[in-house]
C-alpha cells in the first residue's frame, strides 16, 4: 500500500476546557475510502472540525508528508482539503449552479470551471436539470448532491464528509454512496464520517469505530461488519 495521504497521531481538541478527542490516531491512503463511524456525541464532528482548522488541536498532522500545525483553513483547501459540512449549509437563495462555483479555488481558469462543473454533472445529473433551481427549493437528498459537488468542484485530493445520510431516504443513501465509489476510482480520496455504521461500512475499504473520543476498533470494513460487538452495538443484530 501507498504512503497514507493523511496521517493524524496523538491528536488532542476540544471546545475550550472541555477535551473531546484523546490522543487519536489514523491514517488514509490515496485514493481509498474510510469511514470513522460511532455513535452521536463520540467526538467524530470535532474530528474534522479540528482537521479544517476550525478547532485549535495538539497533535502530529500531516497532509502527503507536510505538517499541518500552522496552516490556515484556506491553505488546506488550497492543498486539495475539503470537507463537505454536516447539514450541507448551502445557501438557499442561489441557484445550484452558483453554490457549485462557490467551490471553486480564487483563480480558477474560465476552462477549468466549465470542466469541473461538467464533471459534476456527469455525476449528478438530476444537478444538471435543476442547475437554475434556488438550491434551497430542491429535496434533501439533492441538496446533498449538490454539498457534495460543491466540494468537487476544486479538484481536491481528499473530501471529508461529515454525516452524509442525515435525514435522507435509504434510495438518496445509496445514490451517493455510488457516486462516492466512482470518485474514488478517479483518484479521489475519501474520509466518511458516519452515525450510519451500516451504509459506511458497507462503501469502505477501512475503517475506525470511535467512542468517547478514541478509536477502540480499526481494521478493513468488511471484517469489522463480521465483529460481533460492532454487529451487537451499531448494527441492531
Amino acid at each position: 500500500m501507498n504512503a497514507p495521504l493523511l496521517t493524524v497521531k496523538n491528536l488532542r481538541a476540544g471546545y475550550g476546557e472541555m477535551q473531546v478527542l484523546y490522543d487519536l490516531s489514523l491514517d488514509v491512503h490515496p485514493a481509498e475510502i474510510v469511514a470513522l463511524v460511532g455513535s452521536n456525541g463520540a467526538g467524530k464532528t470535532t474530528l474534522l472540525r479540528a482537521l479544517s482548522h476550525l478547532l485549535p488541536w495538539q497533535g502530529d498532522v500531516r497532509f502527503d508528508g507536510h505538517s499541518l500545525q500552522s496552516l490556515s483553513p484556506n491553505r488546506l483547501f488550497a492543498l486539495g482539503m475539503v470537507q463537505v459540512p454536516e447539514g450541507r449549509q448551502l445557501f438557499d437563495r442561489m441557484s445550484v449552479e452558483e453554490n457549485l462555483l462557490l467551490g471553486t479555488l480564487a483563480g480558477t481558469a474560465r476552462d477549468a470551471l466549465r470542466r469541473n462543473l461538467e464533471r459534476c454533472y456527469g455525476l449528478f445529473p438530476i444537478l444538471a436539470k435543476r442547475r437554475k433551481q434556488l438550491a434551497g427549493n430542491m429535496s434533501g437528498g439533492e441538496q446533498q448532491m449538490c454539498a457534495v459537488a460543491r466540494a468537487l468542484m476544486s479538484g481536491p485530493r481528499l473530501v471529508m464528509i461529515d454525516e452524509m445520510s442525515l435525514g435522507l431516504a435509504p434510495v438518496a443513501v445509496d445514490a451517493l454512496l455510488d457516486t462516492l465509489r466512482l470518485v474514488r476510482t478517479q483518484g479521489v480520496t475519501v474520509l466518511l464520517v458516519e452515525q450510519d455504521v451500516h451504509s459506511a461500512l458497507h462503501v469502505a475499504d477501512r475503517a475506525y469505530v470511535m467512542e468517547s473520543g478514541r478509536i477502540v476498533r480499526e481494521g478493513p470494513a468488511s471484517e469489522l461488519a463480521d465483529d460481533p460487538e460492532v454487529q451487537r452495538a451499531y448494527l441492531g443484530l
